[in-house]
């Protein structure tokens, strides 16, 4: 059962509430909070409300259209949501797991597979290794071939990029492609991601290197595997 009291616009309409009943009820000592002010607050309240709610319901087809319409010819799975200028692209595989969260000015421009319970903060990319064939002689790289044309024919083809479950990409990181970042594992802000990253370890810096794991405790670890089914349980 939801306790409304921990939710903060049901514990300030309650509040609201409150103000009004203390406001009508007769009281002996004069109170400077009077029936109009309880009726206002009572007016901001259920604003608050109703935009909240119009907003959830706007951000809801928005993702929807994208999902459906925009990206329907990859594999989305439910609790999908982006923010703005989002971009995802790959050029045979994009499959991504429930509850995925991408910030805004993100971008995705490789072939992925993500799990579930995936979040990238805002800025985030994962990119190709070999977008153009720069060894092509007597060719400028401006002008050669490059990975999105149908005819393309050189390194890159085929390389996945593999995130797995309950991983968290910070602001303004970039992931190159064909890397694995293995599950429960947290990349720090303004990384740079060019080698596979260890289960449930914290990676940062440039290029990124393991900082620390992400449980201090051992036995925390086997804990949260074991709650979460983990495929690592009693593997790590």
């Amino acid at each position: 059962m939801i306790n409304i009291t921990r939710v903060p616009i049901l514990r300030y309409t309650l509040r609201t509430f409150s103000a009004m009943r203390t406001a009508i009820r007769p009281r002996t000592e004069p109170s400077s909070f009077t029936f109009k002010t309880a009726v206002l607050l009572l007016v901001k309240t259920t604003r608050k409300i109703v935009n909240m709610a119009i907003l959830n319901v706007i951000r809801r087809i928005r993702d929807l259209l994208l999902v459906k319409v925009l990206y329907r010819r990859y594999s989305i799975a439910a609790g999908f949501h982006a923010g703005l200028r989002v971009r995802i692209w790959g050029r045979d595989k994009v499959v991504i797991g429930r509850n995925f969260y991408i910030g805004r000015d993100s971008f995705i421009e490789a072939d992925v597979m993500i799990g579930d319970n995936v979040m990238f903060g805002n800025r985030v990319a994962i990119i190709g290794r070999y977008d153009h064939h720069y060894q092509l002689p007597g060719v400028p790289m401006r002008l050669a071939p490059q990975i999105r044309d149908p005819n393309y024919k050189w390194k890159g083809l085929g390389m996945i990029t593999t995130i797995e479950n309950d991983v968290w990409v910070g602001y303004g990181s970039t992931v190159m492609g064909g890397i694995t970042i293995g599950e429960g594992s947290i990349i720090g802000a303004g990384s740079l991601v060019t080698k596979d990253v260890e289960p449930y370890s914290i990676y940062a810096g440039v290029p990124a290197r393991k900082v620390r794991d992400r449980f201090d405790n051992p036995q925390d670890l086997q804990t949260h595997l074991k709650l979460v089914q983990s495929k690592y349980y009693g593997k790590l």
